[in-house]
């Protein structure tokens, strides 16, 4: 069968970084490539708990991009393995069932919470991650029956969306409601994500929350918000106008499209200015609680000098390193919160994975994601793919997708 394989190495990364910043197609077209359209065997399951998925639709995500594009930090190498099939927002038909699986039969249509936990390893006991319902966290993913990988996509033993068949173990998978559009079904993950950053950053009604970025993650932060019936305002500051319009439909209160955080946060808050002797305004008071879906320098930096105190941050993006000024962490007594992947939650009145919540807000309309899929691609168009997320905004994309049907 036909996939998208990624591949780096040491020398790769050397090789690639200084040229790639001037031929940026470097890193997905030719011999150099990263990700490659390759010929590789259909997978068989690896254990009895385990089902054979036909792929139906993958989204491709930002991280997909960070990866081939080796944007990546090093140190989560350690958790991974290569070469590895690429895609882990997907929805799928399972067509073959292991002996141990009990509740779920050839011809369900499924999504999949991506993450290789003590579970699908075959480790008992459970590490404390997966202990308290942290899955995604699972301590244990270099560890166990498979290959490293924190996820699907990111595992040479377990193959990723981006190929027409895959494997998943029995507890990752969750069957769709009847009628969902493959659309919907494929953004269960980037949803799920959005839900669980919320859930542990929950705002409460006289919150001012500041979302900096609109894109796919910024948009669903904003949209999580609205499904928890969370009357707080939300402020989005997102560079390009049709993200940011797409933002204000979600449910945002206020748009910043021409970056200035601290001016909007003294209008919106009542937050006041201060001017050091050298470097950028600090203010006292400002917005509540703060999701940066960018996670590099400048917008933490903004981020942590238009936050009020006793706030919290989380970073919701994953960039580069980033260097930053301490000072309005202690000076506000601000908490920095990580984001990562998905949970077990107390939503509703009922504990449930950060799955099952987010197709239950789908089904239930609560969420508005099909439309979302702005771009859908047949698999041997990767590399239009690639450089339709590239410029994004020139092209109207907000997800984009491979569809197998």
């Amino acid at each position: 069968m036909k996939a998208l394989q990624f591949s780096a190495s040491a020398a790769k990364f050397l090789v690639l970084k200084p040229l790639g910043a001037l031929f940026p197609s470097l890193f997905y077209k030719g011999p150099l490539a990263t990700i490659k359209y390759v010929d590789i065997p259909e997978p068989a399951l690896p254990g009895p708990g385990w089902v054979k998925l036909r792929t139906l639709m993958c989204g491709f995500c930002g991280s997909d991009q960070s990866l081939i594009f080796l944007k990546d930090s090093p140190t989560a190498s350690p958790f991974t393995s290569f070469p590895c099939v690429l895609g882990h927002e997907l929805c799928g038909e399972i067509v073959e069932v292991g002996k141990g699986v009990t509740d779920r039969r050839v011809g369900d249509r499924v999504t999949m919470s991506p993450g290789l936990t003590c579970m699908a390893r075959g480790i008992d006991p459970v590490c404390p991650s997966c202990r308290a319902g942290r899955l995604g966290s699972c301590e244990n993913t270099a560890k166990g029956r498979l290959s490293p990988g924190m996820f699907t996509g990111i595992c040479n033993d377990v193959g990723g969306g981006f190929a027409p068949y895959l494997v998943a173990h029995e507890s990752q998978i969750y069957k769709l409601p009847t009628g969902m559009s493959l659309e919907t079904a494929s953004m269960m993950e980037p949803l799920g994500v959005t839900i669980q950053a919320v859930m542990d950053n929950r705002p409460i009604a006289d919150d001012k929350v500041l979302v900096i970025g609109g894109g796919v993650i910024g948009n669903l932060i904003v949209q999580s918000i609205r499904a928890l019936e969370i009357p707080c305002s939300i402020t989005v500051a997102e560079p390009s106008r049709f993200h940011a319009e797409l933002a204000a439909r979600a449910g945002a209160d206020h748009i910043v499209t021409d970056g200035d955080i601290p001016g909007t946060a003294r209008e919106i808050t009542g937050a006041e200015s201060y001017k050091p002797l050298l470097g950028k305004s600090i203010l006292m008071g400002g917005f509540t609680k703060i999701f940066d879906c960018v996670g590099h320098t400048d917008t933490l930096r903004a981020a942590m000098r238009a936050m009020a105190g006793g706030g919290t941050l989380s970073i919701v993006g994953i960039g580069d390193e980033v260097k930053l000024d301490l000072t309005p962490l202690w000076l506000k007594l601000q908490t920095i919160k990580g984001v990562y992947a998905h949970g077990v939650n107390l939503v509703d009145g009922r504990r449930e994975h950060v799955f099952e919540t987010a197709l239950r807000f789908a089904a239930a309309g609560r969420v508005h994601l099909h439309e979302m899929v702005t771009h859908k691609f047949p698999l041997s168009r990767y590399q239009d793919m690639i450089e339709v997320n590239m410029r994004k905004s020139a092209n109207r994309a907000v997800k984009t997708a491979v569809s197998f049907t």
